[in-house]
């Protein structure tokens, strides 16, 4: 197995000439930098996080374009998800996330129920704080314009009931000279385990979605 030494400059050489240029052709030219530049410090990475995170699943360079309005046939980031995280490069660098990316809808009201309830909706806010406090911020991606219908719009929490998702997120910039080197993993593990304290709410209040996946 492969040492993780970070990703070198080639990598960010790469997905900034596919943003510029994506397409078949490029991917084709180029697919040697991807598999040795990017695939394979990604897949050394997940082989030595894999131990306290999980093991990793590489997701697919190509984008899903059938009902997508942007037809781009490639993504411009790699991404990886961990059964405790997640873990991105891109032409921006590194971002590293943990949390629920997206809610069933059971999921849903479980989360909202916690949320609106004062022991648990307070403990979440606790957690969020602590997370800043690390350095660590919050995304999401999908979120309600008012409070959602049982729920008053007076809300003391209602800013985190109109979510639909909920995860932490720290970004590091490619210009950090780190990034190319196998320090990059410290950074990565401290965001991850950092991450933790949200995981461990979202699987005590939220869970597995119980709804059959549709195909």
């Amino acid at each position: 197995m492969s040492t993780f030494t970070g990703w070198p400059e080639a990598a960010v050489a790469f997905y900034r000439g596919l943003e510029a240029d994506n397409s078949k052709a490029y991917w084709t030219e180029n697919k040697h930098v991807y598999e040795e530049a990017v695939l394979a410090p990604m897949q050394a990475l997940l082989g030595e996080l894999g131990d306290e995170f999980g093991e990793g699943k590489i997701f697919r360079p190509n984008r899903d374009i059938r009902f997508s309005a942007d037809k781009s046939p490639y993504k411009t980031a790699i991404g990886a998800l961990l059964d405790r995280g997640y873990v991105q490069f891109s032409a921006e660098g590194i971002g590293v996330g943990a949390g629920c990316h997206t809610m069933a809808p059971d999921q849903l009201e479980r989360y909202r129920i916690a949320v609106a309830d004062d022991a648990r909706g307070e403990e979440l806010l606790r957690v969020i704080a602590g997370l800043a406090d690390a350095g660590i911020g919050i995304a999401t991606h999908d979120h309600l314009k008012s409070a959602p219908r049982g729920y008053s719009k007076e809300h003391p929490r209602v800013e985190l009931l109109r979510n639909k998702d909920l995860a932490a997120w720290k970004q590091w910039p490619a210009t950090e000279p780190w990034v190319h080197s196998a320090a990059a993993k410290e950074h990565i593990v401290g965001a991850l385990r950092g991450s933790q304290p949200l995981v461990a709410w979202l699987d005590a209040n939220v869970g597995e979605s119980t709804l059959e996946r549709r195909r």
